[in-house]
């Protein structure tokens, strides 16, 4: 295991606000550095090791799953770790068991997945928003901890994460989305209608932390009112979880380039783009 591995900071249930205030962009990115070479490094010993992760991120609406899944993923190769989505399902999906969808997206060996949501949907979205039935939602939890297990058993690590942020911060994020026009598209029907629903989705989730919170399979809550130091902080922490092995410096050495041998630069080039800056 490396041994040059950040210690994550602690993260606090109740989603209060960090107290030494917002990390400045200079001193995030000069701390995220170091920690993404570390996530090159799980990358190499994944497909040396013939490894199978799954990595699990779910929160409220505006927590910040998506940017701590681009933070994880800008340095790294997406052919090693792959993010995976969902859509709505389809009406053929809707007819299958329930799980079955997510199975096809799971890792073979040399491996990483990253959900952004899963199939924690049926004990959060799908139940507070109507999708599912309370008996439904109830199945769910009642089976998906033999479901992970059998996961584990087959050899994939598999870390579960909630982002939390208190009702504050999630009123702030909304507001921003509604008046930058960057953001447009990450305000959906769906983030307003969940919004009304704060306690609801607190219910669902303590339910699913009592249900699933598991010794195979535990969740690890992440502050993430502060969303740079939670990055921060989630990213450590998935070090610490995976046993893998220091990267060495590669002992490279660039080669001579060819002689021109009379090769000289054309006169004409096609449709250069307008230097406009």
């Amino acid at each position: 295991m490396a041994k040059n591995k950040s210690k994550a900071g602690s993260s606090q249930s109740n989603g209060g606000p960090a107290e030494t205030g917002a990390m400045k962009r200079r001193d995030f990115e000069q701390l995220l550095k170091p920690l993404q070479g570390e996530l090159v490094a799980v990358q190499e010993w994944t497909k040396r090791a013939g490894a199978k992760i799954i990595i699990v991120f779910e929160g409220r609406d505006t927590a910040g799953k998506g940017g701590v899944i681009k933070t994880i993923t800008e340095r790294v190769s997406p052919r090693v770790f792959r993010v995976v989505a969902l859509p709505t399902p389809t009406e053929r999906e809707k007819s299958q068991m329930y799980i079955q969808r997510y199975v096809p997206h799971f890792p073979a060996a040399g491996e990483i997945v990253i959900f952004d949501r899963s199939w924690y949907n049926r004990a959060g979205v799908e139940r507070v928003m109507g999708f599912c039935t309370d008996e439904q939602s109830k199945k769910f939890l009642e089976i998906v901890p033999a479901f992970e297990r059998a996961m584990v058993e087959s050899g994939i690590l598999l870390l579960k994460y909630w982002l939390e942020v208190t009702a504050e911060q999630q009123t702030e994020r909304l507001q921003s989305r509604i008046d930058d026009p960057r953001k447009y598209w990450k305000l959906s029907d769906m983030d307003l209608k969940s919004y009304s629903r704060w306690y609801d989705y607190s219910r669902a989730r303590d339910d699913m932390f009592r249900a699933t919170d598991t010794a195979w399979a535990p969740w690890h809550i992440a502050d993430t009112n502060d969303k740079k130091r939670g990055r921060l902080n989630i990213i450590s922490h998935i070090l610490s979880q995976i046993p893998y092995e220091p990267l060495k410096s590669p002992d490279v050495k660039l080669p001579k380039r060819q002689a021109p041998n009379g090769y000289q630069e054309p006169t004409y080039l096609p449709r250069e783009v307008p230097a406009a800056y």
